[in-house]
């Protein structure tokens, strides 16, 4: 399968074309992604960009309709951002000493093998809290104050049970219907990898068998964007 980043008017090109198709199509509203296939044979896979709501009514895909918020954690930092019109409207970055110098490793993942006497390992373990009460009260403020139509979460598995386990809660539940994972492995959350990550979600991806490689390049515009292989990390 081949894979690319198309912008959201050539999505929606494609999606006109497409509809003269007789593929099976499987639309997954959690990944926001449309499959299709013949017989056992899945030939493409779409995934829309962030403010699309629906495969066939584009009346529901509007960029001011949609306002969202992204949020990516690794062990000692974190970026998160709130976006209307496809633009942060504010956004905040979160900085704690987690991360044990010598061996590169976070207090999380050391805490399952060595415990926390030291107290290195205390200071470590507290600001880990603190550090996931500030990502929850900055996720309280958003939800309080603005209507928020997505979530989108990158964060590694170990982490996840200390986002929805903190002191301060998380204003939506892990089942949350709004709640998606990002597609894109984002190591250094900093502002600048929060900022290019909304310019990926704005995009669509597309995977699709050789046999539709024409069909997919007859509406891809002249220096269109390319994805670039992400590289594997166990996220949520």
């Amino acid at each position: 399968m081949e894979e690319r980043l198309i912008t959201a008017g050539e999505c929606e090109k494609l999606m006109e074309k497409l509809s003269t198709y007789t593929f099976q199509q499987e639309y997954q509203p959690q990944r926001n992604t449309l499959t299709l296939s013949e017989g056992d044979e899945k030939k493409l896979q779409i995934r829309f960009p962030i403010y699309w709501h629906s495969a066939k009514d584009h009346n529901r895909n509007q960029l001011d309709q949609t306002n969202y918020v992204l949020l990516m954690i690794r062990s000692g930092i974190a970026a998160i951002g709130y976006f209307e019109n496809g633009e942060n409207m504010d956004h905040k970055v979160f900085r704690a000493y987690m991360v044990r110098k010598k061996q590169g490793k976070s207090q999380i993942k050391h805490l399952k093998t060595k415990g926390k006497s030291r107290a290195g390992s205390r200071v470590r373990l507290a600001e880990t809290l603190e550090f996931f009460e500030g990502i929850n009260e900055r996720l309280q403020y958003y939800f309080n104050e603005f209507r928020i139509d997505k979530i989108g979460l990158s964060c590694s598995t170990t982490l996840i049970p200390y986002l929805f386990g903190s002191k301060i809660s998380t204003p939506f539940e892990k089942n949350d219907d709004r709640l998606f994972k990002i597609p894109k492995h984002i190591p250094n959350p900093t502002y600048e990898a929060l900022l290019a990550t909304n310019d990926f979600m704005l995009k669509s991806e597309v995977q699709f068998d050789s046999s539709l490689k024409e069909l997919i390049y007859g509406v891809i515009e002249k220096d269109a964007p390319q994805s670039n292989p992400s590289e594997e990390e166990e996220d949520w």
